[in-house]
């Protein structure tokens, strides 16, 4: 059974699936005419991600619905947002991380700092098989099918009415598994993310002080809840004032980093260091 926020997720995602059958559309030509990628339609009907407001919006325009039944559709999505957001703690079985990935699937606005390990949301395949090979209980079964999966849920970055906000230290880049030709490609697929209009990518550079001692990564998924990464796992915590604390760190970690131009300048002098370390080792 899962938690009540993805059973109202579902409840959603069957209603809209039935008001597209309805209209004779295939879920092809419903994201054609709502101008949003066919896996949006099927991840929402599914009940495996919340539609932002614009999205839901361009989905009823597109299938033409009254006033009651649009009125009805939105009912289903403020249930969906009040909802408590508890997750379901994987049992011994699951790999670390899978929590965290679908804390992010269903969240408007991430706000993740990491101070090791990239999030999440930024790993490359390659570096998230590192990831997963190096938790408890991994095997190579269970790695291929959890580097899947973080890949898949990824696709979230892409949509419109979301937003993320990544700030890292610069030991994160510095912190590396596997090769450096590896992390070539993991930095321009940072680099990639920030020219997204729907990410921010900040840097806390070694020169200057962090405003508080980290001790783990932490992600917040919108106000509700924050996900607490440690060596075995993951622990999600929905107190409102445990919350609010990890909001206003968040806040101080954000206004140390450097942003934009300056964070791609400083990213790029990384990767110039690591390029040198490649060149190295091929003769």
């Amino acid at each position: 059974m899962g938690s009540e926020r993805q059973e109202r997720m579902k409840e959603l995602g069957a209603r809209l699936r039935a008001l597209r059958a309805e209209a004779g559309l295939t879920g092809a030509v419903l994201a054609q005419r709502a101008r949003v990628g066919q896996p949006t339609v099927s991840k929402v009907e599914n009940g495996r991600m919340v539609p932002s407001a614009d999205v839901l919006g361009r989905l009823m325009r597109a299938l033409e619905l009254d006033d009651a039944t649009i009125h009805e559709v939105r009912e289903l999505l403020v249930a969906v947002e009040e909802a408590p957001e508890t997750i379901e703690v994987p049992d011994d079985n699951a790999l670390a991380g899978t929590v965290l990935d679908e804390a992010v699937r269903s969240a408007r606005l991430v706000r993740s700092f990491q101070c090791i390990v990239l999030p999440a949301m930024l790993q490359t395949a390659e570096y998230a098989r590192h990831v997963f090979e190096s938790a408890p209980n991994s095997s190579p079964e269970a790695v291929g099918r959890a580097v899947a999966a973080r890949v898949e849920r990824q696709g979230v970055l892409y949509e419109p009415g979301r937003e993320s906000v990544f700030v890292l230290t610069e030991a994160v880049l510095r912190t590396w598994p596997g090769s450096a030709e590896l992390m070539l490609a993991q930095f321009d697929r940072l680099l990639a993310v920030d020219s997204l209009s729907t990410a921010r990518l900040g840097i806390i550079p070694w020169r200057r002080s962090v405003p508080v001692m980290p001790r783990h990564g932490f992600t917040l998924c919108d106000d509700r809840s924050v996900v607490v990464e440690t060596f075995r796992g993951e622990r999600v915590v929905d107190d409102s004032a445990e919350v609010a604390a990890y909001e206003e760190t968040f806040s101080r970690f954000e206004e140390a980093a450097v942003f934009g131009i300056e964070m791609r300048e400083h990213l790029i002098r990384v990767m110039h260091e690591f390029r040198v370390m490649a060149d190295f080792a091929t003769h």
